[in-house]
Parts: structure tokens; C-alpha cells; sequence
């Protein structure tokens, strides 16, 4: 068969589903439904993982990506329940070790971190218990966030552990209002505080007005002053420029081990967790929920083309005769098979196609109406098409190769 008779049939088979589909329009929209949904589905999933991985992605460069963390316990960061028991033989992180670590000359800094919870007051008024964050003049830099107004602390008021404070926006317009909060006195616990500076913390698809409402303290003021769980202490560290992560990461081990007096052979009683490490178990997260999705629109794209069996099925059989009279004209077997695989086809297209809007929609309302970011990945709307038309294809084998062996004879007899 040559092209262009491939392609006639094509544009004939594609006419005669869509008569089909007008002279049977519920059926029609019932064999097609499975197919939607599975599309639909993909596509919204597709378009909301995609755009918090990019969410995700964009927060993990704004430290850089040769930024990398110790802390007392990494475990794939799901650190829920007891830690095993050599685990907890671990001594914690502590402040002394990061300044070692920032005085190795592969580091431009290493920043300690610590969290406690208490209340924020102001003139009488006062907040809820918030996150009180031990830290360092480095915050800005490494959540990419800005200074709305004042500074971050100084090397001098990092190391004496001054009583000064960094507000969150969300903080300073709870207590202040249209006040400039620069150099008032806040009350955190029952310690005085002089604002310094306030920050905007960039968009962050994950955090929860609790993790917004926080205050920043340098470190060696939180630990003389408040009770903290030292298990959540951890080192920020940023390699220089010209070095790369591995040997950063390597001095750090070394300098880590001298400092615990770690024998050789000894397994070390820290971790060190880079950006990919986070990024690769945000992404197992994401592939296992990715592939319930998938199994769920994978049950319905099976109804679907179980449905288009059906259908075609029904159709061959209100067509005996016009099949028949076609065979007597002189169209071989193969010709009435690629007719009814077209016909399937295109059923299941169109159901891909209504699908992808249906989902693609979807997924730019739930983006316009919630924080969570939309974005259609090209990849999705091929596979989506793709597998349309596969289930058209599969499921149409059986009508039409039922169709393609009917007897001319017998075909033209029947009533």
C-alpha cells in the first residue's frame, strides 16, 4: 500500500469514528470516559510534581550547590521514632567544631544552628510560641531570602552571642504594625532584644505560618540563655569558590574525627547531607506518590479501552454488511483491519485530548487558587497522546481483526 493511500485511510478512518461518535453520542462519551480520567489524572499529578520539584529545586540552589550540612542524624530525612541505638551514642553537634571547621582553608564559613520555642513580646503584646533560630550572619546567603530593612549580625555580635534579633516579616508586622521596629527592645522569654534588621524569607511552597513567624538570635546567645534539643543542632557549611564539594567535604571529615578523637577504622559519629542528598529524597518521595497515580490512571485507561472493545465490537456488527460490501469491491484484509484500528484510535484520542485540557486545567487552577506551582511538562502531554492512542490500538486489535475476517458472502447476508 503506498502513502498516500495509508494516509486516505487514515482521514477515512478518523471520519467514519467521528460518525460514529455523533450517531452515538452517550456511548460514545462512556467508552471515552476511562480514557479522560487516566489522562486527566497523569496530567494534574505530572503538572503539580513538576512545579514543586522545580519549587524544591530553586530553594537548594539559593545556598548553592556546593553547600552541604552536618548534623547529628541523617536518615534519608524521614528522622521519625527512635534512633537506633548507636545512634544514640552519637555526641551532638557542637559549637566549637564549626568554628574549627571555619577556620579550615577550604571553608568560607561554617555556621552553627540551633532551634528553641518561645514567645515574642512587644509593649504588652505578645506572640505565640515561635521558632527561635541560634544562628549566623550567613542566613541570608544561605536561604537566599533578602533584608527588607536593617542588616544581619555582625562577625562581633556572632561571636559574643550580642542580644540582638533578626524579625521575620511576619513577626515584625504581628508586633509592630506600621511602627519601624530598627532598634525597639522585644522581649523574647524573658531577655530584652534590640531588632536589628528584618527579613523576607523567598517563597516557599512548604512553609507553614510557623515556620514563617520565626526570629533569628546568634547561636552562642541561644545557648546561654534558652534550653534547646541539641539533637536538631546543625553545621552550615559553604566551601570557597575555587574548591570542590568532595574535598570540602573531605577536610570537614577529617577535622571532625580529630575533634572526637575517632580512631581510624572507627565509623564516623556524624553525617554529612549535601543538596542532592535532600533533592533525591524529596524525588522518592514524589516517584512513589507519582506511581500510585499511575497505577490509578492505569485502571482507568484499562476500563477505557475495555469499553472501546465494546464499542467496536458493536460497531463491526451494525457494519457486517458495509464490510461485506467493501470485501466484494475489491478491500483486502488488511485495509478493513487498519480501518477499525484507526476508528479505535481515534475514540481514544479524543478521550486523550479532553484529558489533557480537562488536567492541564486543572492543575493551572488548583496552581491560580493554592501556593502550590502548575507547570505542564512537555513530556507529560506526549506520553499522555501516546498512551491514547496505544490503548486505542490494543484494545481495538480484537473488533478489528473480527471485522477484517468476516466472509464477504456471509457479511453481505446478514440482515
Amino acid at each position: 500500500m503506498r502513502f498516500g493511500q495509508q494516509i486516505a485511510l487514515v482521514f477515512e478512518g478518523v471520519w467514519v469514528a467521528l460518525r460514529a461518535m455523533r450517531s452515538n453520542k452517550l456511548r460514545s462519551a462512556l467508552t471515552i470516559l476511562g480514557v479522560l480520567i487516566g489522562v486527566a489524572t497523569v496530567m494534574t499529578m505530572a503538572s503539580l510534581i513538576q512545579g514543586i520539584n522545580n519549587d524544591i529545586t530553586e530553594q537548594l540552589e539559593a545556598a548553592g550547590p556546593t553547600t552541604f550540612y552536618v548534623v547529628w542524624w541523617w536518615n534519608g530525612g524521614l528522622q521519625v521514632g527512635r534512633p537506633p541505638a548507636e545512634i544514640r551514642q552519637r555526641p551532638f553537634i557542637q559549637k566549637r567544631e564549626a568554628d574549627a571547621l571555619e577556620r579550615l582553608p577550604e571553608i568560607a564559613y561554617a555556621a552553627m544552628y540551633g532551634i528553641t520555642s518561645q514567645r515574642v513580646a512587644y509593649k504588652g503584646d505578645q506572640t505565640r510560641a515561635l521558632n527561635v533560630y541560634g544562628g549566623g550572619r550567613h542566613g541570608i546567603e544561605i536561604d537566599g531570602g533578602v533584608m527588607s530593612a536593617g542588616r544581619s549580625f555582625t562577625s562581633e555580635e556572632e561571636h559574643l552571642g550580642s542580644p540582638v534579633v533578626v524579625l521575620y516579616e511576619a513577626v515584625a508586622d504581628r508586633l509592630f504594625g506600621a511602627e519601624i521596629p530598627l532598634g525597639k527592645v522585644v522581649r523574647i522569654g524573658s531577655r530584652g532584644y534590640r531588632v536589628i534588621g528584618v527579613y523576607r524569607k523567598p517563597d516557599n511552597l512548604f512553609a507553614s505560618d510557623g515556620q514563617n513567624e520565626t526570629v533569628v538570635i546568634p547561636f552562642d546567645n541561644l545557648r546561654r540563655t534558652f534550653r534547646f534539643p541539641e539533637e536538631q543542632n546543625s553545621i552550615v557549611v559553604k566551601p570557597k569558590e575555587d574548591v570542590p564539594i568532595y574535598r570540602a567535604q573531605d577536610a570537614v571529615t577529617r577535622e571532625l574525627r580529630r575533634l572526637r578523637g575517632t580512631k581510624v577504622g572507627e565509623p564516623a559519629s556524624f553525617d554529612l547531607v549535601t543538596q542532592a542528598q535532600v533533592l533525591d529524597t524529596w524525588n522518592k518521595m514524589t516517584g512513589v506518590f507519582f506511581l500510585v497515580m499511575l497505577v490509578l490512571a492505569g485502571v482507568s485507561l484499562m476500563v477505557g479501552g475495555l469499553g472501546v472493545t465494546a464499542i467496536m465490537m458493536v460497531s463491526v456488527t451494525e457494519r457486517t454488511r458495509e464490510i461485506g460490501l467493501r470485501k466484494a469491491l475489491g478491500a483486502r484484509r488488511v485495509d478493513i483491519l487498519w480501518q477499525f484500528l484507526v476508528e479505535a484510535a481515534t475514540l481514544t484520542l479524543l478521550g486523550g485530548v479532553a484529558g489533557l485540557i480537562i488536567g492541564g486545567g486543572a492543575a493551572m487552577l488548583v496552581g491560580r487558587l493554592t501556593p502550590i506551582p502548575a507547570v505542564v511538562p512537555l513530556w507529560s502531554v506526549v506520553t499522555a497522546m501516546g498512551a491514547s492512542v496505544l490503548v486505542g490500538v490494543v484494545f481495538g486489535i480484537l473488533p478489528a481483526n473480527r471485522a477484517a475476517r468476516l466472509d464477504p458472502i456471509e457479511a453481505l447476508r446478514h440482515e
